[in-house]
């Protein structure tokens, strides 16, 4: 693992962002860089804002939560790209987000068999750390620790998305958005086991890491869609979302 994560430097990072900016900004296209793993990268998307390219970026929870000496003592589940960094770079990163540098957090995903996220060669195995199940609670877990305040976890898993992919009344609790609700019970913590992951393949570097938060109720424009972990019954009421 140790040569996959040298293999994936800071600069190459950084390299790669910055021509997505340069061809953007000749365009005059609209980007938006996801896997921002260091704050370095983080400063180069707000530097293009800063001179008018429309261009932002997301984090993902594991490169806020982990880092390369986690990838080492985990092993094939903790390959990412870019890879997990060292504490120095994940300390920067926390600091661009609680700044608001950094407007949103997404989940990776990882949806490879289990036999392929095995092995001893890390540039063989598949990539990427299933993130989706725990984004929100793994974020609250740390919430308090980090000072970063439940309005803020709204914004950067929900309000900062909708805005930037222009989803029509989503993303706000005002009048004329629609009523899309998770209701949070916060003094729910434990960790996460292994067969509490609902993937169609389970596996994940989290397991074992801290949550707090656990959904009792999930309304979808006002009607609830689930409750305690139980469908509601009637009709599916999921539609198509595109930008506006």
């Amino acid at each position: 693992m140790s040569d996959y994560l040298a293999s994936r430097p800071v600069a190459a990072e950084l390299e790669a962002v910055g021509r997505a900016i340069a061809i953007a900004e000749e365009t005059g296209c609209a980007l938006h860089i996801v896997h921002a793993s260091t704050a370095a990268a983080v400063l180069r998307v707000a530097e293009a804002r800063a001179h008018g390219v429309d261009v932002t970026c997301e984090t993902c929870p594991h490169y806020l939560l982990l880092t390369d000496e986690d990838a080492e003592r985990i092993g094939a589940l903790a390959k990412c790209s870019p890879p997990l960094r060292p504490r120095a770079e994940v300390e920067a990163l926390w600091s661009e987000l609680l700044a608001g540098t950094v407007p949103l957090v997404a989940s990776d995903h990882s949806p490879s068999p289990p036999d392929l996220k095995e092995g001893d060669d890390a540039f063989a195995i598949w990539g990427g750390i299933s993130g989706c199940q725990t984004l929100r609670s793994s974020l609250l877990a740390v919430s308090e620790s980090r000072g970063l305040t439940l309005e803020a976890v709204a914004s950067l898993t929900s309000v900062a998305a909708a805005g930037r992919f222009g989803l029509a009344g989503k993303g706000r609790l005002e009048p004329g958005f629609d009523a899309d609700l998770a209701i949070v019970d916060l003094r729910h913590e434990s960790m996460l086991a292994a067969g509490e992951l609902l993937y169609r393949h389970p596996h994940t570097a989290f397991v074992g890491a801290p949550l707090r938060g656990r959904v009792v109720r999930t309304l979808l424009r006002g009607q609830t869609v689930v409750e305690d972990g139980t469908v509601a019954p009637g009709p599916r009421q999921g539609r198509l979302l595109k930008p506006r």
